[in-house]
């Protein structure tokens, strides 16, 4: 049984047993079954009180709390363990979810009992003041009392299905684990979902348009709320027991939701990130009035002792009366601009520190799947790809999240880089206390995601493919970005003056940072960086290719600029058009460079 299931009420009217964890060519891919004992309208095993079953009146779904349905079932698994047991086991324990209109939902409902995890800390002292005063949306909370058997609603102003006007959404998506584009435009697997599908018991259907399509709590739906959650269980697991999951409408909005819960422009906060940052992060830092630091960087990211340093000997009259920081924004992994990969050694290091000092950690981690293999040499043969699933994940590198005792990580995730980023769809975790304020915020800001782009990326991910077959999506991303990689960095080795240019070969991401040595420049005494770099700049627009300049991503803009840095992306030129943009790159360099 979910971990808090005996304490939900039901809504809807009760149809025949869940699917087991995914249906559909993902079930080709374990040898799991779960069939139906029974009948269509078969009560559930017992109702308390707190459990009585709704039957609604009107033609929509009415708005009450999600709840899994008891079913008798057997259940058939491999012989080899694996890691989709546990959630398997626990869906087949719970039967369908039954989860209407608005149903309220949270992570505790899905993941496994917290069997000797401590408690999260409090973070009350780092909330801002505007986070602390925020109180539940009254209409939300209003809706919590749906659920009571023969009530009728005249409350909430949800509108009638009836005047939605789409009747059905189709997709046409790969067969895991078959992930080729021409197959899935001649021969894809084609998904429909209808407006009334739930209302089908032929069907058995859990989600459809009349729910997907009305207002939603702003945690999400219920039915995408239980796959981010079993997904954050099963990848990340977190070793404390309080943490909960919260969709977003993606990061960019994430982030600025959540600096605005910890940052205070009153208390003269500032964040930490690194020395050089996504340009969009510091873009949404600024306006709040709080002063991003840059801390110094290597190979592998944010160097922990100088972050340490920064902190150790923090003096707000040297700062313009700027208080002790007291939380990180980081990139872990695949880091935008500089394409640098923290080690799992080094994020330990990192999460110390902030133990220390008492920092709250913003994990950004839209790259985490993008992890590639090894870079063997421009002639060496490719390092073979994981031989399964279970492989994969050994192979990726610990999450903070993974790592954090204390709750005092924020984790962003997203499907903006590992499906499509026009879904705006994405999730956060943190400790019960975090995602309870994020909630509060969300319900007056985006009230969240959109449910066209929910349903959409549930019937693919939980509905078809199920967990094995995206995280076997997932390993088929990481093999064609890392042949990508390696197509602009054959294209570097090629065309680039290397006496000028140095690159570290990304271990993650989509992004190759380049360095260029500005001492050999003839004019760097008598000319100010800045203004090389632009000239570079200009020059590759007019040769024909776009660079990213690496100034834009300076935290620190009122700094003198002392490095000269362009980053290149291989996320989606073709083979032919990398080689020749960093042929162009070269020309712009030797040019400015007069080699």
């Amino acid at each position: 049984m979910y971990s808090r299931a005996a304490r939900r009420g039901l809504n809807g009217s009760l149809s025949r047993a869940s699917r087991p964890l995914s249906v559909s060519p993902s079930s080709q891919l374990t040898d799991l079954r779960l069939r139906s004992m029974a009948p269509v309208a078969a009560p559930v095993t017992h109702i308390s009180s707190s459990r009585r079953l709704f039957h609604s009146k009107s033609g929509d779904r009415s708005v009450a709390d999600a709840v899994p349905v008891e079913r008798q079932a057997t259940f058939e698994k491999r012989q080899e363990p694996s890691p989709f047991d546990g959630v398997r086991e626990r869906r087949r324990k719970a039967g369908k979810l039954i989860a209407g209109v608005a149903a309220a939902s949270d992570s505790d409902m899905f993941k496994a009992p917290a069997v000797g995890k401590p408690k999260a800390k409090r973070w009350d002292s780092h909330l801002s003041a505007e986070s602390l005063s925020r109180h539940p949306c009254s209409l939300k909370q209003a809706a919590r009392h749906l659920k009571k058997p023969g009530l009728i609603s005249l409350g909430g102003g949800l509108p009638s299905s009836a005047y939605f006007p789409i009747a059905e959404l189709s997709l046409r998506v790969p067969t895991a684990p078959h992930f080729s584009e021409a197959e899935t435009i001649s021969s894809g697997q084609v998904l429909t979902v209808g407006k009334y599908d739930t209302r089908d018991p032929q069907k058995d259907a859990e989600y459809d348009l009349s729910i997907a399509l009305n207002y939603t709590q702003s945690t999400g739906s219920a039915q995408m709320m239980r796959f981010v959650t079993e997904h954050t269980e099963l990848v990340y697991n977190p070793p404390y027991a309080d943490w909960q999951c919260c969709q977003t409408v993606g990061s960019t909005g994430a982030l600025e939701q959540t600096l605005r819960m910890f940052c205070d422009k009153d208390r003269k906060d500032s964040v930490l990130t690194e020395e050089y940052s996504f340009s969009t992060a510091l873009e949404t830092i600024a306006p709040l009035g709080v002063k991003a630091v840059g801390v110094p960087i290597d190979a592998e990211g944010l160097l922990p002792e100088a972050m340490d340093e920064i902190l150790t000997n923090w003096d707000p009259a040297a700062r313009d009366g700027r208080r002790k920081p007291h939380l990180l924004y980081t990139v872990p992994s695949g880091q935008n601009p500089t394409g640098a990969t923290q080690s799992a050694a080094r994020r330990k290091a990192i999460y110390a520190i902030a133990q220390k000092h008492d920092i709250y950690i913003i994990e950004d981690e839209p790259y985490y799947f993008l992890q590639m293999q090894p870079y063997t040499g421009p002639d060496a043969p490719a390092a073979p790809p994981p031989a399964s699933v279970d492989e994969f994940l050994k192979t990726l590198i610990p999450s903070l999240l993974s790592m954090d005792t204390d709750g005092r990580v924020l984790r962003m995730d997203s499907f903006s880089k590992v499906l499509v980023p026009g879904s705006r769809l994405g999730w956060v975790t943190a400790s019960a206390q975090v995602i309870e304020r994020y909630i509060r915020h969300a319900e007056v800001a985006n009230q969240g995601p959109a449910g066209l782009s929910q349903i959409a990326v549930w019937k693919l991910l939980d509905n078809t493919w199920g967990h094995e077959g995206y995280l076997q999506w997932l390993m088929n991303l990481r093999m064609e970005y890392t042949k990508r990689r390696d197509w602009l960095l054959a294209a570097c080795e090629k065309h680039l003056p290397k006496d000028v240019v140095s690159w570290t070969p990304p271990a993650a991401g989509m992004f190759l940072w380049l360095t260029v040595d500005q001492s050999r420049h003839p004019d760097v005494s008598s000319r100010p960086l800045l203004e090389i770099e632009e000239e570079i700049f200009d020059s590759c627009i007019d040769k024909g290719v776009l660079c990213a300049r690496g100034s834009w991503f300076r935290t620190e803009q009122d700094t003198p600029l002392k490095d000269l840095f362009f980053r290149a992306t291989f996320a989606s030129a073709s083979e032919e058009d990398m080689d020749k943009a960093i042929q162009r790159l070269g020309a712009a360099i030797r040019e400015s460079f007069r080699l």
